[in-house]
C-alpha cells in the first residue's frame, strides 16, 4: 500500500509481534500480520472476506487485528500527543496568521457507524441519526495531525457529557493542558490557550465558539466567518482519517470493547501518514447513491440540534470571544 512507510512500522512492529506469531492457527509473519490488520481497516470489507483472501481463518484474523492494535499504541502511542517545543511553536503561528493567536487546535465529534452491538445494550448506542455509533472527540491542528482522540461513549451520549467525562476536560480544568505564556488581547483580556468548536459546544476561557444569531453586528458575523473557516479542518482531517481507513466509514461488525483501542491506533497510522506526506485522494469522499446521483459520503458529523446558551457561560468566555472578535476587526 505505502511501501516505505510499510517496511518501518513492520520492522518496528516485528520484536513485539514475533512474540505473537505461535497464538496463530496458521504460521504468519510480523509483515503478513501487518498486512492482514491494515487491510482490514482500509477495505472495510468483513473478517471472513479479508480472511479468504489472506489464506486465513477468522479466528486467526481477528487476533491480527487485536495485536497490531496493541503494537501500535504500545510503539507509536506519542504520535497522538499535544505538540511541544518546535512543533507547538509551528501550530500556534499557523492559527495566528489565521486571526487565531494562541489558539492550540479545533475540535469536533464524529460517530462511528456500526452494526446493532451484539455485546452491549444497543438502545445506548441509537444516536439520533437513527443509526449505532460510537462517539470520538478529536483535536486536530492546520495540518490535519490529530493531537488528541477521546472515543468510546455510544452514540446515544450527548456532546456535552462526552467533553465533561474526556481527559481533555480534566486537564484544562486543572491549567494543565494550556500551559504557555499569555497573549494579550483588546480590552486586556489575557489567553493561556483555547480551542475552536462549534457551539454544540460549552463556552469556557479555553473552548471558544461562534455567536450565532439571526441578526449579527459586522464585528460577530466577521468573527463566526473565519471561526467556521478555520473550523473546516476537522472536517477535512476526518474525511482523510476515515477514507484512508474505511472500515471506520461505514457501518460495520465489531467487538465494542475493541473498537476504542482500534480507532486511536488508525489516529497513529493517519498522524504517520502525514508525517511521511502521503497524499489523499479527495475522490474517495464522493459516492453514487442507488438513484444514480453522486454525493460526498456521511462522515458521521452530526451538528448539534441548537446551540448551547451563552448564558450559561462564563464572564471569561464571554470576553475572550469579544476580545477576538475586536482584534480581528482591527486588523
Amino acid at each position: 500500500m505505502f511501501p516505505r512507510v510499510f517496511r518501518e512500522i513492520v520492522e518496528n512492529l516485528s520484536p513485539i509481534l514475533q512474540r505473537r506469531v505461535t497464538f496463530y492457527r496458521e504460521p504468519l509473519q510480523p509483515d503478513q500480520i501487518v498486512a492482514y490488520a491494515l487491510y482490514r481497516w482500509a477495505l472495510g470489507e468483513t473478517y471472513e472476506s479479508n480472511s479468504y483472501n489472506f489464506g486465513i481463518g477468522r479466528a486467526s484474523g481477528l487476533v491480527a487485528v487485536r495485536d497490531v492494535t496493541a503494537a501500535l499504541l504500545s510503539m507509536y502511542r506519542e504520535k497522538v500527543a499535544w505538540p511541544t517545543g518546535v512543533r507547538k511553536a509551528i501550530v500556534l503561528r499557523a492559527f495566528a496568521d489565521k486571526g487565531f493567536p494562541n489558539c492550540h487546535g479545533c475540535i469536533d465529534f464524529t460517530h462511528i457507524y456500526v452494526d446493532k452491538p451484539a455485546n452491549a445494550p444497543a438502545e445506548d448506542y441509537y444516536d439520533r441519526k437513527r443509526r449505532f455509533s460510537v462517539v470520538a472527540q478529536v483535536v486536530v491542528d492546520l495540518d490535519l495531525r490529530i493531537l488528541d482522540v477521546f472515543v468510546g461513549y455510544p452514540g446515544s451520549c450527548h456532546d456535552v457529557r462526552i467533553i465533561h467525562l474526556s481527559t481533555l476536560w480534566s486537564q484544562a480544568a486543572a491549567g494543565e493542558l494550556f500551559t504557555g505564556p499569555p497573549v494579550l488581547l483588546p480590552f486586556q483580556v489575557k489567553t493561556n490557550g483555547y480551542l475552536l468548536a462549534d457551539n454544540g459546544y460549552p463556552p469556557s476561557e479555553w473552548m471558544v465558539v461562534p455567536f450565532d444569531g439571526v441578526t449579527q453586528h459586522p464585528l460577530e458575523s466577521r468573527f463566526d466567518s473565519k471561526q467556521k473557516t478555520v473550523r473546516g479542518v476537522v472536517e477535512r482531517a476526518f474525511g482523510r482519517l476515515k477514507g484512508m481507513w474505511r472500515l471506520f466509514l461505514g457501518s460495520h461488525k465489531t467487538n465494542m470493547e475493541t473498537l476504542p483501542q482500534q480507532f486511536v491506533a488508525i489516529c497513529i497510522l493517519h498522524n504517520i501518514l502525514i508525517d511521511a506526506d502521503i497524499p489523499f485522494d479527495e475522490n474517495l469522499l464522493w459516492e453514487v447513491d442507488a438513484n444514480g446521483v453522486r454525493r460526498r459520503v456521511d462522515l458521521g458529523i452530526h451538528r448539534p440540534p441548537r446551540p448551547l446558551c451563552m448564558e450559561t457561560s462564563t464572564g471569561e468566555a464571554i470576553m475572550l470571544r469579544q476580545a477576538l472578535a475586536e482584534r480581528m476587526m482591527r486588523r
